[in-house]
């Protein structure tokens, strides 16, 4: 990160891993819509970045043009698959396939509808009760204390718990989950080595499972996937690892930035913190408004077959940035984009994505990352960050602050507001 060549000018030369892009994006972005709506870099072998919630949305809707095979603008693409590869899994693009996020029309559609029920709204309520456990043991760890690291000692492990439990894989297993977050979508963004160790040890991981699956069952995601048929055959071992890492990845970082960031949020906006106190009932319309403003997922796209959006020429075979953060930012779609008004009622954001790959665990990252506010403030009503140059931001396609530090405060007038509840 830190010798990378710096960034001249953001229209024509931009770095999505540069210190200012992870730190400060909006201001970037904002920039970028008044001077070039859509930016172009030779780095990474060329990318695109729409920053407007029109071009984004154009493009996330098409599949002939812009394919989602590759998923991540990395330093490394991926290799392509061995004809054996090819044979283990139809349709699938690359070693690296994680159906259904990568996969395009036809080969998508089946590979998203067989989750799909694991998903619903009443199979998520019904992980409600056991991740309100998991929040109030996490913060009966430090809520006597001064403060804490609200990423690393309660973000980080809200949805390793619960994706665990999904997934039947134990959650003392949780480091080594973040272990492979950090090498697959920070550390192996600019370097292959971290990249390739993170996915050979997660497949072997699978596999060890998998085995297990079959030779004894199970109630869980696992099971599932070895039972479940597409066109009256099994899944291919490469489908379900690829499901598998799609389901633990897009299961934890990204739930866990959203809930950090909102933290974040929180701890600067005292205003915020006290309605939400006082007016419990508006935590969901809250929970949307910060999945708007902080939204944590930027996606990718290479360029199928040459087309032109917004006038803008798209070479075949490059990348495009798909910034769902930077689309909900846009003033031209939300009034006061870039103000969070936690009473927003009007708010089609794009957090979960736009299209056919949008987010099959909306419901799941909503209800952690609303239980998860709900018990904290419950019990850690006033806080505040310790040193905002303490905080350190993700960087790659998931943003979400990874420290943290707070300090636990608790006024008159918050203790009242407990009191009165």
């Amino acid at each position: 990160m830190t010798d990378r060549p710096p960034v001249l000018d953001w229209t024509t030369d931009f770095d999505h891993l540069d210190p200012r892009w992870v730190t400060e994006p909006h201001q970037i972005w904002d920039e970028l819509r008044r001077q070039c709506p859509i930016a172009h870099t030779e780095r990474y072998g060329g990318v695109y970045f729409p920053s407007r919630y029109a071009d984004i949305r154009a493009i996330a809707y098409d599949t002939e043009h812009f394919s989602s095979r590759r998923v991540v603008v990395r330093e490394m693409p991926p290799r392509a698959p061995s004809g054996s590869e090819k044979k283990k899994s139809p349709g699938a693009q690359s070693t690296l396939a994680s159906p259904p996020i990568t996969s395009d029309p036809p080969h998508h559609r089946p590979s998203r509808m067989l989750l799909l029920p694991a998903f619903t709204p009443d199979a998520i309520s019904r992980l409600e009760p056991k991740t309100r456990k998991i929040c109030r043991g996490l913060i009966d760890r430090f809520a006597s204390d001064d403060g804490c690291d609200a990423a690393a000692d309660y973000a980080q492990h809200v949805p390793i718990a619960v994706i665990a439990h999904m997934l039947g894989l134990p959650e003392e297993d949780g480091e080594r989950f973040r272990r492979w977050i950090q090498l697959l979508l920070h550390d192996g963004i600019a370097e292959d080595v971290s990249f390739r160790k993170a996915l050979d040890e997660m497949d072997d991981y699978f596999r060890q499972h998998i085995a297990q699956r079959r030779s004894a069952g199970g109630e869980d995601l696992i099971t599932f996937l070895l039972k479940a048929r597409m066109a009256d055959q099994p899944l291919s071992d490469e489908h379900i690892l690829g499901t598998l890492r799609l389901l633990l990845i897009a299961g934890i970082d990204t739930t866990w930035s959203a809930i950090g960031s909102c933290l974040w949020h929180l701890a600067q906006h005292r205003d915020d913190r006290c309605r939400l106190l006082s007016e419990p009932a508006l935590m969901p319309t809250a929970v949307e408004e910060f999945l708007r403003a902080y939204a944590p997922v930027t996606m990718a796209r290479q360029v199928a077959k040459e087309t032109t959006v917004g006038g803008c020429p798209f070479k075949e075979r490059e990348m495009v940035l798909l910034s769902f953060p930077a689309a909900n930012r846009d003033p031209e779609v939300f009034p006061q984009a870039d103000r969070v008004v936690i009473d927003r009622t009007e708010n089609r954001h794009a957090a979960f994505g736009l299209g056919i790959h949008r987010c099959i665990g909306s419901n799941l990252a909503r209800m952690e990352i609303t239980v998860a506010l709900e018990e904290w403030l419950a019990r850690i009503p006033d806080f505040e960050l310790t040193d905002p140059a303490s905080v350190i931001w993700s960087h790659g396609p998931v943003r979400g602050p990874r420290k943290l530090p707070l300090v636990f405060k608790l006024t008159w007038e918050l203790r009242s507001l407990l009191d009165a509840r």
